[in-house]
């Protein structure tokens, strides 16, 4: 399925989309989205790193499963799962899986870099 068939889709199978590989025991899977709103999954093996990075977008993270070490602005803090995280716009944020992983990460608005 290419990108383009998932925009304002309202019904979908998580096994009807694939993992995106992004290295360093990193990947993700961009699920349904429109202009305003996307929810991407990103799955972390032990010891992968989320680097620290920023961007426009609002973000907010659900920790589905393992745990977290979350830098967010000059804050850390060890997350695991149930807990949550809240990016604000262009705030550097990023992670440290200290145990295998999955985030989901909710945007607004959508982000086009994914959908390259």
């Amino acid at each position: 399925m290419n990108f383009k068939d998932l925009t304002n889709k309202t019904l979908i199978s998580d096994t009807d989309l694939e993992w995106e590989i992004l290295g360093g025991g990193v990947k993700r899977k961009v699920m349904p989205f429109d202009n305003n709103l996307m929810l991407v999954k990103v799955n972390f093996e032990k010891d992968a790193i989320g680097t620290i990075h920023n961007h426009p977008h609002l973000q907010l993270s659900y920790v589905a499963k393992g745990s977290f070490e979350v830098t967010m602005g000059d804050e850390k803090k060890v997350l695991n799962e149930g807990d949550v995280f809240f990016a604000p716009s262009n705030v550097f944020h990023g992670v440290v899986c200290l145990e295998a992983g999955l985030l989901i990460d909710i945007f607004n608005p959508h982000r086009e870099d994914f959908l390259k």
